[in-house]
């Protein structure tokens, strides 16, 4: 038995008075009753929190999700604990099929070796079917339309470790979509140029998600001066629609996160880092999927200053930015960080409360990482 006690504890209620139990993997209560126990950890002053889940990361401390190996991922797993998180989906940028094959491969072997010091939920494909107009930082020579040629016998083979595939609705009739749902995968709209009537369709195909909100999705356009509604306007429509946002103070101002929010409120909205494997080091330029990049102004850009390339920041930072810069309630950042990404994935993590994993993140005022526990056990 597990007892863990402090006067912050973030629960579905709010803030808590009192101790959190947890046995065998699962929490068992948050009460005020002090009961007697195996573990017990005095945590006053310092916040008892769901461990981060991180939809969306393609590494991090120097260790990236792509063109590795089954030891890199978990190097770059064990470094996001650090920062707090316990779930995460590996994610594989647009490239060659048998490439993207490899690294799903990959994933799959840290995943079953269990050396991670977080949950691998299931491998994220970002491509290769997206916009090459909204490719942002992905190679525009990997991007295809859907190939079922290419990506039926990978979900053959990795089905049940692809947790989400990005892709652009645009391209695609409701076919892959519709694979997509067969073999369990959450599709999500991403790097795409959709209309409204693309959006509708893929909803109704079973697209739940818009991947990282206002990063190369489309917007309003005119044609003849008629009007036709983007990614961002169709996300906003669709009520069921869940977005993620890159939460690290530099890809959206405060003001467009607050609006998102307001407009979606915190139960469809969640926090991602996006992060690159330079992402908790100290490199300033170099080559990541054969892109060249830049490190300025805290954010990751194109070697031409022309867009930004990915995140730099880790869950730790997107907490910080939330409360500190967005003026979020603490408990409000923690839930789209933890709460809204485990509705998305349908498991059974996320809050503080009987019968969930016991998975839980401690961290102080300054939003520093005091301690991890993954399944009740601690790993930082």
């Amino acid at each position: 038995m597990l007892k863990l006690k402090s006067d912050k504890i973030i629960t579905p209620k709010g803030l808590e008075k009192g101790y959190l139990y947890a046995e065998n993997g699962k929490i068992t209560a948050v009460t005020d009753k002090d009961l007697p126990c195996d573990n017990f950890y005095d945590l006053t002053g310092l916040y008892i929190s769901p461990g981060f889940i991180d939809l969306h990361t393609h590494g991090a401390g120097g260790y990236d999700f792509i063109n590795s190996s089954p030891k890199a991922v978990s190097a770059g797993c064990l470094f996001h604990a650090t920062h707090g998180t316990t779930s995460l989906l590996p994610t594989v940028s647009a490239a060659p099929i048998s490439v993207m094959e490899e690294a799903v491969a990959h994933i799959v072997s840290a995943k079953e070796t269990g050396n991670t010091g977080c949950n691998i939920i299931g491998a994220h494909l970002e491509g290769p079917y997206l916009s090459t107009t909204q490719c942002g930082a992905q190679r525009p020579d990997f991007i295809t339309p859907p190939k079922k040629e290419d990506y039926l016998p990978l979900l053959q083979k990795y089905g049940k470790y692809i947790a989400r595939w990005s892709y652009a609705p645009e391209n695609d009739d409701g076919s892959f979509c519709r694979t997509l749902r067969e073999y369990g995968v959450l599709p999500s709209a991403g790097h795409t140029d959709a209309t409204y009537s693309d959006m509708l369709r893929a909803a109704e195909e079973g697209c739940g998600l818009v991947t990282h909100l206002y990063s190369c999705t489309s917007t309003i356009t005119r044609n003849k001066g008629f009007r036709s509604l983007g990614v961002i306007e169709s996300a906003y429509l669709l009520d069921d629609m869940f977005v993620e946002i890159i939460a690290d103070g530099r890809h959206l101002p405060k003001e467009l996160v607050q609006m998102i929010v307001k407009i979606k409120g915190r139960e469809r909205v969640a926090l991602i880092t996006d992060s690159l494997a330079i992402a908790g080091t100290d490199v300033t330029e170099g080559i990541t999927g054969g892109t060249a990049f830049i490190v300025e102004d805290g954010v990751c850009k194109l070697q031409d200053r022309s867009a930004f390339a990915g995140s730099i920041a880790t869950a730790d930072k997107l907490l910080a930015f939330m409360v500190r810069e967005a003026g979020f309630s603490v408990s409000d950042a923690v839930y789209m960080f933890t709460q809204t990404p485990a509705k998305i994935l349908g498991i059974n993590k996320g809050a503080l409360a009987a019968g969930l994993d016991a998975d839980i993140t401690v961290f102080d005022d300054d939003f520093n990482i005091k301690s991890v526990f993954v399944a009740g056990d601690k790993v930082v």
